[in-house]
């Protein structure tokens, strides 16, 4: 549990970090969430059925992050930018199964 617990702190604080660097240089759009997402489905398909609890649930728990993508997709309606948020939608659900996909693919264990 205590390795869990650490792993997931990494991970939250790997995805404060990107979020901080990349927020200034891209305001209007949640490129960061995107990037973050897109980046944790790769990983965990990459690392599912092999990597350690505290990696795949600990790390890839805490840096990935749903919640966030809620609060950005419904803040994108409420001003009114219903493409962009239709797009942002579509790009997280498309690139995060694609990502998936091919973490899975270039993993040894899976057998999907």
């Amino acid at each position: 549990m205590l390795s869990l617990s650490l792993a997931a702190g990494l991970g939250a604080v790997c995805r404060y970090q990107i979020t901080t660097w990349l927020k200034p240089r891209i305001a209007n759009w949640p490129l960061a969430t995107l990037i973050i997402n897109v980046l944790g489905s790769f990983l965990l398909g990459l690392t599912i059925n092999q990597g350690p609890t505290w990696f795949t649930t600990g790390f890839c728990g805490g840096f990935t992050t749903f919640s966030t993508f809620n609060v950005e997709l419904i803040t994108l309606c409420d001003d009114h930018r219903y493409g962009t948020a239709g797009l942002y939608l579509t790009l997280m659900i498309a690139l995060g199964l694609c990502a998936a996909a091919v973490g899975l693919a270039l993993n040894p264990t899976f057998t999907g």
